[in-house]
């Protein structure tokens, strides 16, 4: 076997260096007023995010999902009870969730459940949605009813809706009614981002238009312990960075895609057309937009098994069984996300 020079291999390092992304810029953004929103396995991810970390987010909007930790680390719940839920495979009830909460807490895995006593929650369901039924967006808001102020919790039926992100920004949307890629929708004049992020901010500024120089890739690969393949996700996210927030002061809003909406399989599809963008620009707010990628079983250079085909968030233990704890591996390269956009500017990666 020809053999490499340690030459060789500095060189082969270097060139993999070059074309990283540069990493996450600490902006001094505001720590204490973190917002997510996400649809389908993203709105899983958002609410799970928003329960283990309720001391640090203050809403979340959310799309065509359930209730935390739905799945109970069962691929086949995650498919039955909470997407196409049945006589004999209901949604969880919120007595059913309420102790396993509690007990988390008491274990420190997540915040304690009064954190959420505060937050505003904004929640979307499609008349059209056959993937993620009504049942189960209905059992996610007597989920949060049991921790919140009903009138904290605003929940939006759209009638004509399939599962999608309903955006006015994408410039290729599908029609309203459709479930398909890249699960971006137009209908009518329906505006998701700016409809949620009105509901969890409060009165919003007249939005402005997304300026490509503000949307910036950086490495996730710093926020890993280990590949990040290995945990599927993405060597590169996405951070919408206005101007405005360059001085710091701004509010952070995390943004999930859903499956099959990372950039590995629609490109920036989901960063630029989303619709967040351009409420971002006019209202003093970083939007953070990690990322996943598809997995399917091996990847080169893994001893990892991960099945992940649709690239969706995990949120039912595709990648940990502490998937919705703190202790999830993709919940705290998230966390790290924040807590570098919150770091002081100018302060070193």
């Amino acid at each position: 076997m020809k053999r490499i020079s340690c030459a060789a291999l500095l060189l082969a390092g270097c060139a993999l260096s070059a074309h990283a992304a540069p990493p996450l810029p600490a902006m001094g953004a505001r720590g204490d007023a973190v917002t997510v929103s996400g649809i389908s396995s993203g709105g899983y991810m958002a609410v799970q995010f928003q329960v283990a970390f309720s001391g640090l987010v203050k809403g979340a909007g959310v799309l065509a999902a359930g209730p935390y930790d739905c799945a109970e680390g069962s691929t086949w719940r995650a498919l039955n009870n909470c997407m196409a839920p049945k006589s004999w495979a209901p949604p969880p009830t919120p007595d059913s969730i309420k102790p396993r909460m509690e007990s988390r807490a008491r274990l420190d895995l997540i915040d304690p459940p009064a954190g959420l006593a505060d937050d505003k929650v904004w929640v979307l369901t499609g008349g059209a949605d056959h993937t993620v039924e009504r049942p189960v967006v209905d059992a996610l808001v007597a989920f949060y009813r049991q921790w919140m102020p009903a009138a904290s919790i605003r929940l939006v039926p759209l009638p004509d809706a399939g599962h999608a992100m309903i955006s006015v920004s994408d410039t290729r949307p599908n029609a309203c009614d459709t479930s398909e890629p890249p699960f971006i929708n137009r209908c009518g004049d329906f505006d998701a981002p700016g409809e949620l992020l009105g509901h969890l901010l409060g009165p919003l500024k007249p939005k402005s238009t997304g300026r490509p120089e503000s949307l910036v890739a950086f490495d996730q690969r710093p926020f890993i312990a280990g590949r990040p393949v290995d945990i599927s996700m993405a060597e590169q996210g996405f951070a919408y960075i206005p101007a405005a927030c360059r001085s710091g002061g701004c509010q952070v809003h995390v943004a999930f895609h859903g499956c099959r909406q990372g950039e590995d399989q629609v490109g920036r599809r989901f960063v630029e057309g989303a619709g967040y963008n351009a409420w971002a620009e006019s209202n003093r707010l970083v939007v953070l937009y990690p990322q996943t990628v598809a997995r399917s079983g091996a990847a080169a250079g893994s001893l990892r098994w991960v099945y992940n085909p649709k690239g969706c968030w995990d949120w039912w233990g595709y990648a940990s069984l502490d998937y919705a704890t703190r202790n999830g591996p993709q919940m705290a390269a998230v966390r790290k996300m924040v807590a570098r956009l919150a770091e002081a500017r100018g302060r070193p990666n």
